[in-house]
């Protein structure tokens, strides 16, 4: 991806070959996830927690008449290897990207935990988290609700919105890009509210505005990031609210 604005006379461009730019990749997203879909599978073994967005996998691929506990996992593996060799990008990893990854993934989330602890100390819960049953399945069950949800969410909904937006209904990128965003988190926030939770605006409003800012990530930092992101906070989240129920 290049840079935009920048003539030949003024700041160098970004290397292709920049970290900025091979996080972004299909190849890096695939390895930096794939410890975390492994520790999920091996967690659920112990403490069974799966986000409602694998389920939602597994009941799509049951109307395709296919089952088993590891489809989801897989199709993900699968769409990521896809689009690595559809771009025909290189095979090579610099493994340095993925340390980095991880703490820009750290670093990324503590702007949506810090608004949400300033909207649990307005409405004095944290929205976007639910309580289950004990901090051990509450990890397990973040790991997957980290990858699953984006990918649900951002890997194959927001695709599938630019396809019908841009490419269908040929809108401006602008236009299609803010709708795309816009309805990916509306979907996103409805989502948490197909268990037992019951419909509050504020909460609706909260995890919207989490929905635009992990779509922004998946624009601007790829999937991997995202994903990752997405993990950390809610394994933070874990900590605040065991913190403050001491």
């Amino acid at each position: 991806m290049s840079t935009s604005g920048a003539s030949a006379g003024s700041r160098p461009r970004r290397s292709a070959d920049s970290y900025f730019n091979r996080a972004q990749l299909p190849l890096y997203s695939l390895i930096f996830i794939l410890p975390i879909l492994v520790l999920f599978e091996v967690c659920t073994a112990l403490h069974p927690s799966d986000p409602i967005a694998f389920r939602l996998m597994q009941v799509g691929f049951e109307k395709l008449g296919a089952d088993g506990r590891f489809l989801p996992a897989l199709a993900l593996v699968g769409i990521l290897l896809t689009w690595h060799i559809a771009r025909k990008d290189p095979w090579q990893v610099k493994f340095n990207t993925l340390w980095k990854m991880a703490l820009e993934s750290w670093a990324l989330s503590l702007p949506l935990l810090l608004l949400a602890i300033a909207v649990a100390r307005w409405n004095m819960h944290l929205p976007l988290a639910t309580h289950y049953a004990g901090w051990r399945s509450d990890a397990v069950l973040s790991l997957g609700a980290g990858i699953y949800e984006e990918t649900v969410f951002r890997l194959m909904l927001m695709t599938l919105l630019m396809v019908l937006l841009a490419d269908i209904a040929s809108l401006p990128a602008v236009w299609a890009n803010l709708l795309m965003v816009l309805c990916s988190a509306v979907l996103f926030s409805l989502y948490h509210y197909l268990g037992s939770e019951p419909f509050q605006m504020r909460s609706f409003i909260f995890r919207t505005i989490a929905g635009i800012y992990f779509a922004g990530l998946f624009l601007t930092r790829g999937f991997g990031i995202t994903a990752g992101s997405h993990v950390a906070y809610d394994i933070m989240l874990i900590g605040v609210q065991a913190f403050a129920v001491r």
